[in-house]
């Protein structure tokens, strides 16, 4: 006799690996010439040690969306990978990120420039100041700004 409704269990796990790759250039000489030529490594490896999308992600999510100091930081990665990263290059990863994001908040501030623009905003306590979250949206498109409000004088 068939069951009436089934059971479900699920489990959801996360599973951090790590991953090397390892790639090798030959190096042959010419038989003729002798000059050495050398096989080209993937535009992703410039230097003898890279680190991965998944690394650059997890530690920008540390830095950027949890605000966690740059040698805080360090101590997760090192537990994942084994090695430390430098403070100069998970800075020079932000800076990446931040020429990315300039790029793209220039062509979404030219997208928001259209006719059916949204504008709102909300006033939040911070730091015993009244400041300010400005929301603009067009479609798809939201940018928020926060911005320090001025002070304010009693109106007479």
């Amino acid at each position: 006799m068939p069951s009436d409704t089934p059971e479900r269990r699920t489990k959801v796990d996360i599973v951090f690996q790590k991953v090397v790759l390892h790639i090798d250039a030959e190096i042959k000489e010419c038989p003729v010439c002798h000059g050495k030529n050398k096989g080209i490594f993937l535009a992703d490896m410039q230097g003898a040690l890279q680190y991965g999308a998944g690394i650059k992600a997890y530690l920008l999510s540390l830095l950027v969306v949890q605000m966690i100091s740059l040698s805080r930081v360090q101590q997760p990665i090192k537990a994942l990978i084994g090695m430390v990263i430098s403070e100069t290059t998970m800075l020079k990863y932000v800076l990446q990120l931040h020429r990315a994001l300039e790029v793209w908040e220039s062509r979404a501030s030219q997208l928001l420039l259209q006719p059916a623009m949204h504008v709102d905003e909300i006033s939040l306590w911070l730091e015993m100041e009244n400041r300010w979250i400005h929301v603009y949206s067009a479609g798809e498109m939201t940018l928020k700004f926060f911005i320090r409000s001025v002070a304010r004088r009693p109106l007479r």
